[in-house]
């Protein structure tokens, strides 16, 4: 059974500071705790509401089976773990994984994702979904990146996240190693070149910045080539979520 201070501890993992200090986080959606639960991600603990639990329970004998937690809780308790405004039912928290070697010099993949300073923990998320979309298995993320486990940032990756390696806190010189091993550094900028005369190098990094600033100096500096979607009406700027979608369909074509 549930605690009320055990009850308080996961609610606060909705914040960053606490789940960067316990090393956990909240999942919450049907889709979401299952990807999560098939993934190398280690389950602490499952919740459900009654209700959820009445209406599923031939979903949830997998969760039994595994001998994982699981408790059975009240609806007003169960909205103090959520960040949605109507919840699914089932939220689940989970381990972050332990920092392994695999460090930037070992990334081999032929398309490497980088992505600076994407703040939005929404477009964070569906540019991950988008990765996972177009087989890109590799993604960097720079220091001002939005959390990945924000709960903004797990809704919208939509589970992808427990599919692909996600580096954290890259910082942009870094690429250099991945320019001696031979990848080209492509930045995606207004004034770059042209995506649709563009033809993607063998082994290509893309990097991706927050589309108010655009790419840092030290983006420009260290990349071999600028490339842009033409613009074609009168908006200001394209959603950077959606420029990744359209520039990865080009790379991976």
């Amino acid at each position: 059974m549930l605690t009320k201070n055990e009850l308080k501890y996961y609610a606060s993992l909705n914040q960053k500071k606490f789940r960067n200090k316990e090393n956990k986080f909240i999942v919450e959606g049907v889709k979401v705790v299952g990807e999560a639960l098939n993934s190398s991600f280690k389950c602490d603990t499952v919740f459900v509401t009654n209700q959820f639990f009445d209406e599923n329970r031939e979903h949830l004998q997998r969760i039994i089976k595994k001998n994982l937690r699981l408790e059975i809780i009240k609806n007003p308790e169960f909205l103090r773990l959520t960040d949605t405004i109507n919840p699914q039912g089932i939220a689940a928290v989970f381990n972050k994984p332990a920092k392994t070697a695999k460090v930037i010099e070992k990334l081999n993949s032929r398309l490497v994702v980088c992505l600076e300073n994407i703040s939005d923990p929404g477009n964070l998320g569906t540019i991950i979904r988008n990765c996972d979309w177009f087989g890109i298995k590799e993604v960097l993320l720079t220091e001002d990146c939005a959390d990945i486990y924000n709960p903004k940032t797990m809704r919208s990756a939509m589970g992808s996240i427990f599919h692909l390696n996600i580096l954290n806190g890259i910082q942009i010189e870094k690429l250099s190693i991945l320019k001696n091993n031979g990848y080209n550094i492509i930045c995606t900028d207004l004034d770059g070149d042209n995506i649709y005369t563009y033809k993607p190098p063998v082994k290509s990094v893309v990097v991706f910045s927050n589309e108010a600033s655009g790419p840092s100096g030290e983006t420009i500096v260290i990349s071999d080539k600028k490339i842009t979607i033409p613009r074609v009406g009168h908006a200001e700027s394209l959603n950077v979520a959606c420029a990744s979608a359209v520039i990865l369909s080009i790379f991976t074509a």
